[in-house]
């Protein structure tokens, strides 16, 4: 239990360090929110009293206590831009980021794990030389390159899917797949051949191991072996490589937003960057800050589950 009460407080001190980090940076940033509401014409009486009512002229102190409290109760604030409630424009861009990121996992990993599986079963014969030459490609390409030669083969050439936008899973699930389908491939071929390489690098370790040897000894079966002893010790080091995947996802998914139009928090993040909302970027670099420290959690809590001798001792 204590284990996983000193997970929380470092997760909770995580989050709140990067909140003071990131209130702190837009404070110093140049750009003034009241001129950008009412523009470079307005009048000087009409902007110091938007400050006042926008607590601009208040201590930076006094304005981080206000807008953690505000947060904490889901109020962060108004758009500049939209002129809408943070949470209100969130609550629609959250759910094609997310989407994007879980088909994206579930491609890494539905293909990632059975290839390197496949390349260490063939250590050595052309099988695995083919696989091992595409993960010297697979991480040497960046995913918003791959998303254009994606959309030029498969949207310009044969046309099967569409060349960009979204359609809501409530709309057309099929049409869904579809519409996700080229960029979470895009974000998900890197990840695809870091754990083909990781994943082949840990079973051959495995594989010499006195236990392996003892098994086989027994008259165990191969396949036995392989799923039932030697692919579980495997996957720890793997599960460290899939948090670090899930965050690269997340980042990779800001260019390959904007490259097939998607209405994520990706594209939105560029956007209000490229019009000085602050309360909009403000609010989406301290959710993807919590977000990944909240992956790392997860995968800590992960080794347990995998293996349980693990324990971290202070």
């Amino acid at each position: 239990m204590r284990f996983y009460i000193r997970k929380l407080i470092m997760l909770a001190a995580t989050v709140l360090l990067v909140s003071v980090i990131t209130f702190l940076v837009f404070q110093v940033l140049p750009g003034d929110p009241a001129q950008i509401i009412l523009g470079v014409d307005a009048d000087p009486h009409q902007l110091a009293a938007l400050r006042d009512t926008m607590g601009l002229d208040r201590p930076v102190g006094e304005r981080y206590v206000a807008w953690i409290k505000n947060a904490a109760v889901g109020d962060l604030g108004e758009s500049l831009r939209y002129h809408r409630p943070v949470t209100e424009i969130l609550a629609e861009r959250v759910p094609v980021t997310v989407s994007l990121a879980l088909f994206s996992l579930a491609l890494t990993l539905l293909i990632g794990i059975p290839l390197g599986i496949l390349i260490a079963r063939y250590d050595g014969k052309w099988p695995a030389v083919w696989l091992s030459a595409f993960t010297q490609l697979g991480v040497a390409m960046p995913s918003f390159w791959l998303a254009f030669i994606l959309i030029l083969v498969f949207s310009v050439t044969f046309r099967l899917f569409p060349t960009y936008g979204y359609v809501p899973w409530g709309e057309n699930p099929i049409a869904a797949i579809r519409s996700l389908f080229l960029p979470s491939l895009a974000l998900s071929i890197p990840g695809i051949a870091v754990v083909m390489r990781y994943l082949r690098n840990t079973l051959l370790d495995q594989i010499r191991m006195d236990y392996v040897r003892t098994a086989r000894s027994k008259g165990v079966r191969e396949r036995a072996i392989m799923y039932r002893h030697i692919l579980r010790n495997a996957l720890i080091p793997v599960v460290t490589i899939v948090g670090l995947i899930i965050t690269d996802t997340l980042g990779g998914s800001i260019v390959v937003e904007n490259v097939f139009a998607l209405p994520g928090l990706g594209n939105l993040l560029i956007t209000s960057i490229g019009t000085r909302d602050l309360p909009l970027v403000q609010t989406l670099v301290l959710y993807i800050a919590i977000l990944v420290a909240g992956i790392n959690f997860i995968i800590d809590l992960l080794y347990k589950v995998i293996d349980p001798r693990i324990r971290i001792k202070r």
